[in-house]
């Protein structure tokens, strides 16, 4: 073997921390300049051409031993695509993970993070409500053979078996947007994988990986997206379960289409700005929300974020159907202002003893608060929220929860 030179061994100076605004504008556009690029290149291609067979078998047999990413050009849509695997690397750097996997949706990607579990013969699932409505369905209703059990996070540890295969938590959660402490409950799983849905408040507010989470989950449809035109979902983890998630990627075909991967790199380089400006303006309305007096509580969590949901003393229905600039319709994340009763839509699929136990009460209205100036939304607002959903009475104090002050009237407001 010939002697290696300083030269030979000599390797690029590591590339310094950079700010998460940084990062969101540069990740996975690294290589853009060398190749004469300044925006993304868009790859529709289903497969690709190669003319040594013997070379593609053994990148086959290698990736369905692995999972790893294979080494040049991919072999068909299916295996990996260079567009979407540019949102990969970049969303995988806002969460502090070694990788990250997209799939076709938030619900194709939870779906594969089970079968990957139940693969290794782990079922069964410990999970705290509220959740997102379809996550909860798709743990309760047993559809991929997965058994769950509900519990609060002080009672994870007990809830525990030998065949727990993952933790699932949501915060702020969907609808309520309560809160959980990621590090002790992390500290509870013991080597139990934990899978914080992040959705809500994206890398912007939180990083779970940095409090002790394995899996991070987004439906990347709604803030990682940011404009209500894409459909997608992805997980952020170490790479020995992204090689698990990519295998089963490949088996079922819940691929990120990378047109969707185009739109998703694309939003993340204004997601910093598209959360922070909304937050501010949730947070104002948030504060206008607690002393008006046809609102009986007020939800707005601690870290912040976009999302307000308030209960009414009225007929929630009249609100939805007094609105004219705020959008009536589900989803949430984009940038123009949405509003729906999670009783009657996202969390419907929920058994009513269930959705209400996790405090979705049927007077619950949530908010996914845009870019919108804050006089016009709480113009709309206060106008949807007419006589008919004036208070018969009203306590001395109205009740809030999470980040708004308590019992004093609205104060500094939430952080």
């Amino acid at each position: 073997m010939e002697a290696m030179s300083y030269d030979d061994a000599a390797v690029p100076a590591p590339t310094p921390l950079r700010a998460l605004a940084t990062e969101a504008v540069h990740a996975g556009r690294e290589d853009l300049a060398a190749q004469g690029l300044h925006a993304v290149p868009l790859d529709l291609s289903t497969t690709y051409p190669s003319f040594d067979a013997r070379a593609e078998a053994a990148r086959i047999d290698a990736f369905a031993a692995t999972g790893a990413r294979p080494d040049g050009p991919p072999v068909y849509a299916r295996l990996d695509n260079p567009t979407t695997a540019r949102f990969e690397t970049a969303l995988a750097k806002l969460e502090g993970t070694e990788s990250a996997v997209a799939f076709a949706s938030g619900m194709a990607a939870l779906t594969a993070v089970l079968l990957a579990r139940a693969s290794q013969g782990l079922r069964h699932v410990v999970a705290v409500r509220p959740l997102y409505g379809c996550s909860d369905h798709l743990l309760e209703g047993g559809l991929l053979g997965t058994e769950v059990t509900w519990t609060d996070p002080a009672g994870i540890a007990d809830a525990l078996r030998p065949d727990t295969g993952l933790v699932m938590v949501e915060t702020p959660a969907n609808p309520t947007l309560a809160e959980t402490d990621i590090r002790a409950v992390a500290h509870a799983c013991g080597s139990v994988p934990l899978l914080v849905d992040s959705t809500f408040a994206t890398p912007v507010l939180q990083r779970p990986h940095e409090q002790g989470a394995r899996i991070v989950l987004h439906s990347a449809t709604k803030y990682l997206g940011g404009h209500g035109d894409v459909l997608g979902g992805v997980v952020a983890c170490d790479e020995e379960f992204a090689a698990d998630l990519r295998r089963i990627r490949f088996a079922t075909g819940g691929v990120l289409h990378p047109m969707a991967g185009y739109l998703l790199l694309r939003g993340l380089s204004t997601l910093p700005v598209r959360v922070r400006a909304a937050s501010a303006t949730a947070a104002d309305l948030a504060r206008r929300l607690y002393v008006d007096p046809r609102i009986a509580r007020v939800h707005y969590p601690e870290i912040g974020g976009a999302m307000v949901a308030f209960e009414v003393y009225g007929d929630p229905h009249d609100v939805i159907a007094g609105v004219r600039l705020i959008t009536p319709a589900v989803s949430l994340g984009s940038v123009d202002t949405l509003i729906q009763h999670p009783a009657s839509i996202s969390h419907r699929i929920v058994a009513e003893g269930d959705r209400r136990a996790a405090g979705v009460s049927d007077r619950l209205l949530r908010l996914s608060v845009g870019l919108e100036d804050v006089e016009d939304l709480w113009r709309d607002l206060t106008e949807a929220l007419s006589s008919r959903t004036a208070p018969s009475r009203r306590p001395a104090v109205p009740r809030a929860a999470g980040g708004l002050p308590t019992p004093a009237g609205p104060g500094p407001g939430p952080r």
